[in-house]
């Protein structure tokens, strides 16, 4: 393949992967905007609904630009190179964003454990400052993180080049893979002790702790996914796999998690067990049906 063939391949496989982003992002937009009027616009807001709107629309934009970025429409190179590492510290704080989500809910689950809070909290910082220098070592150093112009006789466009190995990446994501790995862990004992208590007693599980720990296990392999791509984008791949491993890290983080967020707050307006003076902020049984208590539907 001569190397402008190489050239209009990878920008026939960039554009594809583009109108792929906006039509995926634009249907689940649609697709649940009337749930979000019902459960956001209507209601009154809790924490976590201003978390749901940072994953939602922040996600949103990140994801737009990203169809953008690149070859569907013509950006000069400098202007490509500053979007490239605000994108790539969008999506960093978009993990981070997800991994304070996930704290809230098994904060919840552990019945508003303050050691629980104060560990996983003290965990997330040392994420967070990770993830932080990982940002500035990998993507805001042009020796590591560049952007080249690509100029042809019928189109000019930018694309990203990773001028390091894999190996950085690499070392970065491991820490980040256990800590996903120790949340989705106290998720599954949870619901382990939360099995064996309703089964000794003879009573149907609750269907929020089901969930969440559902929830939990979704996202883990998300991140684990998305770990995965993020450090092959840094070793040399053809073009077909870096357009399709950029399209999913572009797109499934922004979809599944307002999504997975929005999804138990549609299952507790559907919950038969759901009392009518309720209001939708409050509620869940966490514990035995004689000793109910309330907890806030934010922590959820």
């Amino acid at each position: 393949m001569s190397s402008d063939e190489e050239v209009a391949y990878a920008l026939r496989w960039n554009n594809n992967i583009a109108i792929m982003i906006f039509g995926l992002v634009s249907y689940e937009y649609i697709f649940h905007f009337e749930k979000e009027v019902k459960f956001v616009w209507t209601r009154k807001w809790t924490p976590m609904t201003y978390l749901y709107l940072a994953a939602r629309y922040f996600g949103l934009f990140l994801a737009m630009l990203c169809a953008c970025w690149g070859g569907l429409m013509y950006i000069p190179e400098g202007v490509s190179y500053v979007l490239a590492v605000l994108l790539e510290w969008g999506f960093s704080f978009y993990f981070l964003l997800a991994e304070v989500i996930l704290i809230w809910r098994l904060y919840a689950l552990y019945n508003r454990s303050k050691s629980i809070l104060y560990l996983l909290v003290g965990l997330f910082l040392v994420i967070a400052a990770l993830s932080i220098g990982s940002d500035i070592y990998l993507y805001s150093r042009p020796e590591a993180f560049s952007v080249k112009e690509i100029v042809t006789p019928n189109v000019n466009y930018c694309t990203s080049s990773f001028n390091i190995g894999p190996m950085p990446s690499i070392y970065v994501s491991i820490p980040i893979i256990c800590f996903d790995i120790f949340l989705v862990v106290l998720a599954v004992l949870n619901l382990v002790k939360h099995l064996r208590e309703r089964r000794e007693i003879q009573v149907q599980p609750n269907t929020y702790v089901i969930l969440i720990v559902r929830c939990h296990v979704i996202y883990f392999l998300l991140n684990l996914t998305n770990e995965v791509l993020l450090t092959v984008l840094w070793a040399n791949i053809p073009p077909a796999v870096n357009s399709l491993s950029e399209g999913f890290i572009n797109t499934a983080p922004f979809i599944i998690a307002p999504r997975l967020i929005i999804s138990i707050w549609d299952t507790h307006a559907n919950e038969e067990r759901t009392h009518n003076s309720a209001s939708f902020e409050d509620c869940i049984c966490w514990t035995l049906p004689s000793t109910c208590e309330e907890h806030e539907m934010d922590h959820v």
